[in-house]
């Protein structure tokens, strides 16, 4: 290799450090609070929430979501931080006829006061395999789990149940919700692990997103 040649090389490594510098450097400053509308969520609405003076957070989800899964020990971690003016609430989505079924699921274990077996429900559909979409599979399963057989299948089929499925069908077309998991903050913000890179950094996104709802909220 020739002096100038060895130059042009230099020059090329100093601008290659550079642009792999500044590249780095764009997750430590998102990190730091400055999630970007248009990339890490998106405004919308402002779409009425149901939760009065509390700030919303709704995760649009299914059992049925593969991605769902992976997110829940995230979202369950950051449930668990939420701050009093927060409330948290979920909305089966059903893209397929199976999701449908998983949705009766959910139903039926916030009804009973079991939605904390949501976690060990993802398991047993992704992680075991187990087609808890057919409703004798889920009751056998809701029973393993210590619950009530007799009550759950009542609740699941309940004539209630068809409202609770219409309505949430009705939030996700209000909320035109195109994937799963996706989150919505106090009806105005939108984001996802899709939108925030990566499952552990939607929290944090959506963290932000709830202090950017407090601060546009009206000074009681």
């Amino acid at each position: 290799m020739n002096i100038e040649a060895a130059k042009i090389r230099g020059i090329a490594l100093s601008l290659l450090a550079g642009l792999l510098f500044l590249v780095s450097a764009i997750p430590g400053a998102w990190a730091q609070g400055a999630a970007v509308e248009g990339r890490q969520f998106f405004r919308i609405g402002p779409i009425p929430v149901e939760t009065g003076k509390k700030i919303e957070v709704i995760e649009f989800f299914s059992y049925g979501c593969p991605h769902c899964a992976e997110f829940e020990p995230f979202l369950q971690s950051w449930v668990k931080t939420l701050p009093p003016d927060v409330a948290f609430r979920r909305v089966p989505v059903m893209f397929q006829p199976r999701w449908a079924d998983l949705a009766k699921s959910y139903y039926t274990l916030e009804g009973l006061g079991e939605e904390k077996l949501s976690p060990e429900l993802f398991s047993a559909v992704h992680a075991k395999g187990q087609a808890l979409w057919e409703p004798a599979k889920f009751f056998d399963w809701a029973a393993a789990q210590g619950l009530d057989r007799k009550k759950v299948e009542d609740y699941y089929n309940s004539f209630s149940m068809s409202g609770r499925i219409n309505r949430a069908k009705q939030t996700a077309q209000l909320y035109n919700i195109q994937e799963v998991p996706t989150i919505v903050i106090d009806g105005k913000f939108l984001t996802s692990p899709s939108r925030a890179g990566t499952h552990a950094a939607t929290p944090i996104v959506m963290t932000e997103l709830v202090a950017k709802a407090r601060a546009e909220r009206p000074k009681s």
